[in-house]
């Protein structure tokens, strides 16, 4: 039973600090629409997304307006293109991104993930096919996003395939350079990546999934910052309790949410994502939490220990709030999407490489980063190797999405809108890595990854 105070204090985390269901994600199963024929494959993927998420969008506003609950996006993910699209035969992807694309403007999301292809011990011809076709397929569409899965703790990382990776990122930002290098932000790579995410750019329907399923991200950094003011002064076990409370009350919001739109739409709940996914809007930062907790800005010493602590506390809180938690779960550090992250990097508290320490804590990695525009294909493959590298040693997932902005230079800024946000370029190493990048094979699984 939800008492008077607790309903006021729900609805004062909406009016004042920022409280939003941040995505209700619509998972499908494309595997049955599989077909040699190009063009019948698109047309039975056109017909099962439009039939199966035709009733996504309203649902999505029915219950923010009935529930007074806001309900940012609605969106779809699907089965990996490279697995469903084997048996294709074509000589590209770039017509199915098309079909997808088109697909999503039919039934009213703002992104659909899984133009994705799973290559962490190797490649088969339609995941070289499919990576190859990322850079057009990303630059003629609007609402597809794609996601690689590099590597793994079991299996280790695919060099090969993070050197190829470097230079489709590169080429995706020359082929949206009129958009400052948008494309990029639709592409992410993984280290782990997990089945059931419901946040772009990484959201793919996993083989080991249902038919159809709901997954529901939640987020709330302004809601966990405006708790932590009132124990500015309290010791650690405090502040560890009231992250914990409030992230159990975050969670019960996106469990009523998440359960009611799975009945209405009549398919499976899948998950809550506990994520704290942080928007450019002041008061909805987790940099200013860091802040809250008694650092100057994000990136000074002691930020990776915060982050830490946030991330456990958050966790331990929601799961005790719904029994299916899932997806990535804790809170993202990306810097274009979080004000806070901004003025860090503009007054040189935060660097690349500090960004990378925090990532061995955080819910993904590398995020939402701008670049100068002519870094290295190389090295922009070894600071993704760096980030697999940090994922299959702590059997976590990690991911990076790097933007190398066309024509742009450290100490410019670019803006992609919406929430997307804003960002400085951020300075990259310029020692070259280019030998290790090109000797090609697999990095080895570490010792630990034996567990049968």
């Amino acid at each position: 039973m939800i008492t008077i105070s607790e309903a006021r204090q729900t609805t004062a985390m909406i009016e004042e600090e920022n409280l939003d269901v941040r995505t209700i994600t619509m998972g499908i199963n494309i595997l049955d629409c599989a077909d040699p024929d190009e063009k019948r494959f698109c047309e039975k993927i056109y017909d099962k997304i439009t039939t199966k998420a035709k009733n996504l969008v309203k649902v999505g506003e029915d219950i923010s307006r009935e529930f007074g609950v806001p309900v940012v996006n609605k969106r779809i993910s699907i089965t990996p293109v490279a697995i469903a699209a084997a048996a294709c035969k074509t000589s590209n992807y770039v017509q199915i991104a098309k079909t997808l694309d088109n697909a999503a403007k039919e039934v009213g999301v703002n992104f659909i993930g899984g133009f994705s292809a799973l290559v962490h011990k190797g490649m088969t011809g339609a995941d070289r096919m499919l990576i190859d076709s990322v850079p057009e397929a990303l630059s003629v569409t609007e609402r597809v996003c794609s996601s690689i899965n590099l590597a793994s703790t079991r299996s280790g990382i695919n060099m090969d395939a993070v050197a190829k990776i470097g230079e489709i990122i590169r080429e995706t930002a020359f082929l949206t350079r009129d958009r400052d290098s948008l494309g990029c932000a639709k592409l992410v790579v993984f280290c782990n990546a997990v089945e059931d995410n419901p946040f772009m750019a990484g959201a793919f329907h996993g083989v080991g999934e249902t038919d159809c399923a709901i997954n529901v991200g939640i987020s709330g950094p302004g809601v966990i910052k405006r708790a932590l003011e009132s124990v500015y002064e309290e010791d650690f076990e405090t502040l560890c309790e009231t992250i914990k409370r409030t992230a159990f009350k975050i969670t019960r919001v996106g469990q009523l949410v998440a359960k009611e739109a799975a009945s209405r739409l009549g398919v499976p709940f899948g998950i809550i994502d506990l994520s704290l996914a942080p928007t450019p809007a002041v008061g909805d930062s987790v940099a200013e939490i860091f802040q809250m907790m008694g650092l100057e800005h994000a990136g000074a010493p002691g930020t990776t220990a915060a982050l830490a602590m946030l991330n456990d506390n958050v966790k331990k809180g929601g799961i005790m709030a719904s029994s299916y938690v899932g997806g990535l779960s804790g809170a993202f550090i990306p810097v274009s999407e979080d004000h806070g992250m901004i003025e860090a990097v503009e007054a040189g508290a935060l660097t690349l490489e500090k960004l990378e320490a925090m990532t061995c804590v955080c819910s993904v990695g590398l995020d939402m980063i701008a670049i100068p525009g002519d870094t290295s294909p190389d090295t922009i493959s070894g600071i993704i190797a760096d980030e697999m590298a940090i994922g299959m040693i702590n059997n976590k997932t990690t991911a990076v999405r790097l933007i190398p902005v066309y024509g742009k230079k450290v100490g410019e800024t670019v803006t992609f809108g919406g929430l997307l946000g804003y960002a400085p370029i951020m300075p990259v190493n310029q020692f070259s890595c280019e030998d290790f990048i090109r000797r090609g094979g697999r990095i080895p699984a570490p010792v630990h990854s034996f567990k049968n």
